[in-house]
């Protein structure tokens, strides 16, 4: 079994709402709601949900781009969250982010040779021309050119600065990159692309995943482990063939039966959910699902559900607790 590379204990985000002349603190917004997880070396663990479940905050929750609330991030068993700024500059190098959009994540007024070699700047890594050699080694790498590296950002297609924002995570040579919806802003045969190209350096630099995105069918091509968040929470973590074949969470179960089959004598029961998503400054109490869940019982309306492992399969269900 392999050893674990990140480990996340409680995980919580809370950002206060204010108004009023004084900007007094009327409330909160529960974005991460005290998660767990682990991850090991060379794997890929997928983190799905509908949109505003917490799961992108989350991942920046992981890089300490924003600060958590409470709880503990171990990476290579150090703790991110009481790190110093000197000490996070230094992890920062093993861990990094591929984000959704390509466009947004690339300084518009440099070069990819710049944009490439900023993270080699930054931590100190070689000199001039061992720097810009890795730019045109990680371009082909990534399947582009070499001398794209005096292009701009504007002069790329879609995919090709996906391609980019993937060759500026490997730059430091990492050892977990988050991919924050990294193909949902794409095409789909592009998607498909990008999955392989990802599958490929995975293999080839070693490397370990989160991958993050709201697309079951995506999630399931490139996951070696699959979680499911809602309203904050994890409510579900299981292998990838095991979540898809023998899902145990309502939500789950409804998600699952909306993703399409590529065949069109097959026909199967969709589960609808009813309801509106509630409110993260006000979410239900007990089970955050409660309120749209037809197996909803008198103790989910007041107590939350404790996650319980049913080999290796994790789920926090009332339904699972007797």
């Amino acid at each position: 079994m392999p050893e674990l590379l990140l480990e996340v204990n409680g995980l919580k985000k809370y950002f206060p709402i204010a108004s009023g002349l004084f900007g007094r603190k009327q409330g909160e917004v529960k974005a991460v709601d005290d998660i767990s997880f682990f991850v090991r070396k060379g794997e890929t663990l997928g983190i799905v949900g509908e949109s505003g479940c917490g799961k992108s905050t989350t991942g920046r929750l992981l890089m300490r781009l924003i600060e958590s609330t409470d709880g503990k991030i171990l990476f290579e068993d150090r703790e991110i969250t009481r790190m110093s700024k000197s000490e996070l500059r230094r992890i920062r190098r093993d861990i990094q982010m591929v984000f959704q959009d390509p466009y947004a994540s690339l300084n518009p007024r440099h070069s990819i040779e710049q944009i490439l070699e900023e993270p080699l700047i930054v931590h100190g890594i070689g000199t001039k021309d061992e720097r810009r050699k890795q730019v045109r080694d990680m371009l082909e790498v990534v399947g582009l050119s070499s001398y794209h590296a005096k292009r701009y950002p504007h002069q790329f297609s879609g995919g090709q600065r996906q391609r980019i924002g993937i060759a500026k995570a490997l730059m430091t040579k990492p050892k977990l990159i988050i991919a924050d919806e990294p193909v949902s802003a794409l095409d789909v045969s592009i998607q498909a692309q990008i999955l392989n190209l990802m599958k490929e350096i995975q293999e080839e630099f070693k490397l370990t995943y989160i991958f993050i995105a709201h697309d079951l069918g995506v999630v399931r091509h490139i996951s070696d482990r699959v979680g499911v968040m809602y309203l904050g929470r994890l409510i579900e973590l299981a292998d990838s063939e095991e979540l898809y074949e023998n899902s145990m969470h309502p939500y789950t179960k409804a998600l699952l039966s909306a993703v399409p089959v590529p065949d069109p004598d097959f026909r199967k029961e969709t589960i609808l959910i009813e309801g509106e998503l509630p409110s993260p400054a006000n979410p239900p109490s007990g089970c955050a699902f409660h309120t749209r869940c037809k197996e909803c019982m008198d103790i989910c309306k007041t107590t939350r559900p404790l996650e319980i492992e049913i080999n290796g399969h994790f789920v926090a269900c009332h339904l699972y607790n007797k």
